[in-house]
């Protein structure tokens, strides 16, 4: 039974992450995430139910647009692909309780986040705000007032944190180091992280952006903002779902 769940969730999380896209990159451009319906951004082509399936659809087209042929990017499919092994993956850490729900919610902002993000270098403070509020609402009865007062004020003090950085960066630099939308990222990891799980997801992304960094560097190609990094650092960190103290000793004992 508990296969079950897990491959169910696979599914919806990969439905869900084809809409996600879609939120994403329509915020990202101030459009309806209503009207049109889906389509080809190149010819503007209405998708039939065929070429929506999540994953598949990208396959059986060869990556191609089936009315233009246009090349299509792979960061759809793979974006559904990771979004389906999410909501597996806040399943069998979390279990049947709010803390499920709770992920999840998070995990699905963070997915539209890096879709506006990559799409137009643009965090929208619509995502944040809902996000924020919803996983407030999921909190107070999970584990109380006094519980998510403190994470409110974890979330300030962690995008205090980053403001401070961005500071630094400027200075060093002499130029501009972040955006503000990742700076108010921060705000949101820390309301469910906490403040030190949540300064730490800033060493984890950039630790995985390395190499995704170097890669596009070495073929020149567009380089991926910083908010994509973060968030992929911050699911990582939910995920393995550790108190900070008990990842500090770990950290400690590898040395």
């Amino acid at each position: 039974m508990e296969w079950y769940y897990i491959i169910c969730l696979f599914v919806f999380g990969t439905v869900f992450g084809s809409f996600f896209n879609v939120v994403g990159s329509r915020l990202a451009h101030n459009e309806s995430i209503l009207y049109p319906s889906s389509h080809c951004t190149y010819c503007k082509h209405k998708l039939g139910a065929s070429e929506l399936i999540p994953i598949l659809s990208y396959i059986i087209q060869g990556g191609k647009c089936k009315h233009c042929k246009k090349k299509l990017s792979m960061y759809y499919p793979i974006s559904e692909f990771i979004t389906g092994i999410c909501f597996s993956l806040c399943y069998i850490v979390f279990g049947n309780t709010l803390e499920f729900l709770i992920s999840i919610v998070f995990v699905s902002f963070l997915i539209m986040i890096v879709s506006s993000d990559i799409e137009a270098m643009i965090i929208p403070d619509e995502l944040l705000v809902i996000g924020s509020i919803l996983i407030i609402l999921l909190q107070i009865p999970a584990y109380g007032f006094t519980y998510v007062l403190s994470h409110i004020v974890q979330g300030v003090g962690a995008f205090f944190f980053m403001w401070g950085l961005k500071l630094f960066g400027d200075h060093l630099f002499q130029k501009e180091s972040m955006g503000g939308g990742d700076i108010k990222l921060m705000f949101f990891f820390g309301l469910v992280l906490g403040f030190p799980l949540a300064v730490l997801s800033i060493f984890v992304g950039s630790v995985i952006g390395l190499p995704i960094s170097v890669m596009f560097q070495l073929k020149k190609s567009h380089i991926i903002p910083f908010g994509p990094y973060l968030c992929l650092g911050a699911i990582t960190l939910l995920l393995i779902h550790l108190p900070f103290d008990q990842l500090l000793d770990m950290m400690m004992f590898t040395k």
